[in-house]
């Protein structure tokens, strides 16, 4: 009996770090002394917590807890570790070191799950992320939580196994059973969800502004809508997502995983399909924007809305603080949060846009305005010059007129959609070499060297830049938005008016 209580038992999990995942190794062993029971291996508070869930769920299930001094290592040690996704690996390792389970399906094998005092297996998030990570370092099975499956199933490279209880698991190790991995029936289509059901139809006149988001939704450029309110600015925003083309598929799993990461996934469709469209309250912290919080770092808005759209209502009430928070993942298309043990990151390279009243009164009519016009100034002024810098279409909206209210001839999403992904795609071909998705992500300086326009065409931006109305960054952006007009008219290289286009779209008077 002494032999089998001293043995190890060793099972392998996956850990996050914020985006970043690693595969973690759990080593239990019982050793001679007085009962006790330890966790190490840098893990937080959440993780020691599991001692007493672990300890209830082994007795509860019908397996002896071994005595004596029982300790549980999670290794590599410099690596955080929060969480209740370690439960199941770490209640498994002490059943075989105690000769409890069998280890002999451990070695390829992944593990993942929290577990109830009964010892029934919960769902935790970030199963994607994890097994993704698994997939690539050459484990072959993975037994997760059955409220997981869907989402685990999205992983073709392994072989899936869903768990409703520990003694199930310990089964499966003894060759008793197998472990079920049938999905649930999907509930709904996820191409037909949300915000894609509003159709740019629906919105009346406003053409100039139909047409610049036409325009940022082709090359993932950064708008600003400034109007009186219930004019449309956040109708036109709702819409958005349906006139972008759906993801792909490395851009769905991606998504899906930070979407995972935070636990806001569909049940019975987890794989997010459409780009995501986020809208957080003007009263949001830069926490609630950028993520972080305390114990694990959670994405926050801006990696929700990763290849998707980033709405900001009223942008002009929000903090100066939280907004040019956004200044670093607009320009690198990620979120840094520091963290006690190091930098969490996380992809953010969504679309900003933002909609904010001329002044605090907001009248239906600029004439009605009881603003002085220091207020007006302080009012939009909380948008600071690096931010606005960073936005590249500056769209003014006014009240349409009586005759547009009884027309009923605007374009349809699917029609300004058919156009978008045209434009698109011909972006994708163009930088294919490069990686590069949509035209906001091209560096200037390629765009000024490799794919230089000739000299009439930079005419426009040298005189901005001579009179000082655009800065060197407003003058790379100036010439990716030049790019996307051309992609719009099928064209192979921008010309002098889609330039001085681009530059009169930064320059308006919106601001």
């Amino acid at each position: 009996m002494s032999s089998r209580v001293r043995a190890l038992g060793t099972v392998y999990t996956v850990g996050l770090n914020a985006f970043e995942a690693k595969g973690l190794e759990v080593q239990a062993s019982v050793g001679s002394g007085l009962p006790a029971f330890a966790v190490t291996g840098g893990v937080d508070n959440s993780v020691r917590e599991a001692r007493d869930r672990i300890r209830s769920a082994i007795t509860n299930s019908g397996f002896k807890f071994p005595e004596g001094r029982l300790t549980v290592a999670l290794s590599p040690a410099e690596i955080p570790k929060s969480g209740s996704g370690f439960d199941l690996a770490m209640a498994i390792a002490i059943l075989v070191s105690a000769g409890e389970a069998s280890p002999h399906r451990l070695p390829r094998t992944i593990v993942l799950g929290e577990l109830a005092l009964d010892g029934r297996v919960r769902p935790v998030r970030g199963i994607l992320p994890a097994l993704i990570h698994a997939a690539g370092h050459g484990f072959e099975r993975a037994v997760v939580p059955y409220g997981n499956v869907d989402e685990a199933l999205l992983v073709t490279e392994l072989e899936i196994g869903g768990a409703d209880s520990l003694g199930q698991v310990v089964s499966w190790l003894a060759g008793e059973c197998v472990l079920d991995a049938v999905p649930r029936t999907p509930t709904d289509n996820t191409a037909e969800t949300g915000g894609h059901r509003d159709d740019l139809a629906d919105v009346v006149g406003q053409g100039e502004a139909r047409h610049a988001l036409e325009i940022a939704a082709a090359g993932a450029h950064h708008v600003l809508m400034t109007g009186p309110p219930g004019i449309g600015k956040t109708m036109l925003a709702k819409r958005i997502p349906g006139i972008l083309p759906p993801l792909r598929r490395e851009e769905s799993l991606e998504v899906t995983a930070i979407h995972s990461i935070a636990g806001a996934l569909s049940p019975g469709e987890p794989l997010v399909a459409e780009p995501p469209f986020i809208a957080p309250h003007h009263s949001t912290s830069a926490t609630g924007l950028l993520g972080g919080g305390t114990g694990f770092a959670r994405p926050g808005a801006a990696s929700l809305a990763h290849r998707g759209v980033l709405f900001l209502d009223e942008c002009a009430e929000m903090s100066p603080t939280v907004l040019d928070s956004l200044r670093q993942p607009l320009e690198e298309g990620e979120v840094s949060v520091p963290r006690r043990d190091g930098i969490a990151r996380y992809p953010a390279r969504f679309q900003l846009v933002l909609a904010a009243n001329p002044c605090p009164c907001a009248p239906a009519h600029d004439v009605d305005c009881v603003c002085s016009s220091v207020a007006r100034r302080r009012y939009l002024g909380k948008l600071s010059g690096p931010l606005m810098d960073r936005v590249d279409i500056r769209v003014r909206m006014d009240p349409p007129g009586p005759a547009a209210l009884m027309t009923s001839g605007e374009e349809t999403s699917a029609q300004v959609r058919a156009r978008v992904v045209a434009a698109r795609s011909a972006a994708v071909e163009r930088w294919r070499e490069f990686g590069w998705l949509t035209n906001s992500e091209v560096p200037g300086s390629v765009l000024r060297r490799r794919f230089r326009l000739r000299a009439e065409a930079m005419r426009p931006v040298e005189l901005f830049l001579r009179d000082g109305r655009v800065t060197a960054r407003g003058a790379d952006r100036a010439l990716r938005l030049a790019w996307t007009m051309c992609d719009l008219r099928g064209a192979d290289t921008p010309t002098e008016d889609d330039v001085a286009q681009a530059l009169l779209y930064r320059d308006r008077g919106s601001h």
